[in-house]
């Protein structure tokens, strides 16, 4: 009878074991859609900026005048 109780055990071992509630993979491939969901936006942002007013990247030190003969 020691085998039956042993298998049991075990049995009941294997169903208290609870999956976790966030597998670790599908966390960090959330983080990194997020990530990258956030860079998306910034870069949005920045395109949108620089098509407004596409002269403010450029400093105005670099500006030169054109002669005129």
């Amino acid at each position: 009878m020691p085998v039956a109780a042993a298998h049991l055990r075990a049995a009941r071992m294997d169903d208290a074991t609870v999956p976790p509630a966030v597998d670790v993979d599908k966390g960090f491939a959330m983080a990194f859609v997020a990530l990258m969901g956030l860079f998306l936006l910034a870069m949005m942002v920045r395109c949108a900026k620089l098509i407004v007013d596409p002269y403010s990247a450029i400093p105005t030190s670099t500006w030169e005048e054109e002669q005129i003969n």
